[in-house]
């Protein structure tokens, strides 16, 4: 880990990094700064080095960040951090789909990047501190920083950032946090930003608008194979188990079978080393459920767990409701959650999020659950 960042007793320009993506929320977030008298500067990170197959969207954002930044009078810098994120981030993808588990890019782009050399870069300026357009809020209780969400519960990314910890919030500010997206874009308007109404990104930055299943089949070895119900009822085939997530409706493409109702098909399993996919009809299916799920070594913000076992809430999935369960931190770090009520979809390779009220103590990365195909299949490769 590097050395904790020491302001320097000089007065230096500028004192906070803003990191500029091009878009309406990093624009308001450097407005803000701006007009509270905050020497500020602008940086634009370019994480993807595209291939020309796709309609990413790097160029404009470039573009857009620049004029922003000119708009408001102040300078902007650029970093390529290409390597750094096909190393921290996307050779993770692709072994997590090559697993078949399903993996939250946002949650290590923010860890190894934008929180990490980001920072760092922002250190090199000279700064003390960096700014992003998140949806979250930072405090202190008298004895370390918190993690809060986002006022905008529509809009708050805490989930995404908690992976953070003590020594990334003393250097972060959020200046959104207290705001409502719609407020934002007004703000935008009134300052004649060029990013007022501009439409969010979505979906994962290196893939754009180009085909989700071509694109992942340039980098995984995907194979056809069976669908098949729990039972091992065989009913049609699928394009590569890798294009498929637990709880997923869409692009099945399977039509009326004999024996079965006209109900929806759901992905509610996956044999990564049999090829075979496995499907069942109703969204509220049996299959899908589970109560109970063991994680991966856990992020703590505060830097420790509270202690023994404890209550919280938790989510499974971004923008999901708050669920009520009880969390055992085991002695490697790992922990087991018991949900007060059975959950749908918890998909391993997704990350489980705690919250105590809007403070997010930490996650960690899914690993099983007791769904019980999953079992199952873990049973039969055990």
């Amino acid at each position: 880990m590097n050395a904790p960042h020491r302001p320097s007793p000089r007065t230096s320009f500028p004192r906070t990094i803003v990191g500029m993506s091009g878009g309406v929320d990093s624009s308001v977030a450097a407005l803000l700064l701006r007009d509270a008298g905050e020497p500020i500067a602008g940086l634009f990170m370019q994480n993807w080095a595209d291939d020309g197959s796709g309609e990413c969207r790097a160029e404009d954002d470039r573009r857009d960040a620049v004029a922003v930044s000119g708009r408001l009078g102040i300078p902007i810098h650029f970093r390529d951090f290409s390597g750094e994120y096909w190393a921290g981030v996307f050779e993770h993808f692709l072994a997590e789909y090559a697993a078949g588990r399903t993996p939250n890019p946002d949650v290590l782009c923010n860890r190894e990047i934008k929180f990490k050399h980001f920072l760092d870069a922002a250190h090199d300026l000279g700064a003390d501190f960096i700014a992003t357009g998140h949806y979250a809020r930072i405090d202190h209780d008298g004895r370390r920083h918190r993690l809060l969400r986002g006022i905008d519960r529509d809009k708050d990314q805490s989930y995404f950032l908690h992976q953070l910890g003590q020594e990334q919030l003393a250097a972060t500010r959020f200046p959104l946090g207290d705001l409502h997206k719609p407020v934002i874009r007004q703000m935008a308007r009134d300052a004649g930003l060029p990013t007022a109404d501009k439409k969010d990104s979505t979906g994962i930055c290196f893939i754009g608008e180009r085909d989700f299943r071509e694109f992942l089949g340039r980098y995984l070895p995907v194979r056809d194979g069976e669908m098949r119900t729990p039972t091992g009822q065989p009913i049609g085939r699928h394009p590569g188990v890798f294009y498929f997530t637990i709880g997923q409706r869409e692009g099945l493409n399977i039509g009326g079978v004999r024996g079965f109702q006209a109900a929806p098909w759901y992905v509610v399993g996956k044999d990564v080393a049999s090829n075979v996919l496995y499907v069942d009809q109703g969204s509220d299916t049996p299959w899908l459920k589970s109560q109970t799920l063991w994680s991966e070594a856990a992020h703590w913000i505060a830097g420790a767990p509270p202690a023994g076992r404890f209550t919280c809430t938790a989510q499974t999935r971004y923008r999901q409701l708050d669920e009520a369960c009880e969390v055992r931190v085991n002695d490697d770090g790992t922990l087991e959650v018991r949900f007060l009520c059975p959950q749908r979809a918890v998909t391993p390779g997704q990350s489980l999020v705690l919250y105590d009220g809007p403070v997010c103590l930490g996650g960690a990365v899914i690993a099983t659950t007791d769904a019980p195909l999953e079992q199952r299949l873990r049973a039969n490769t055990a």
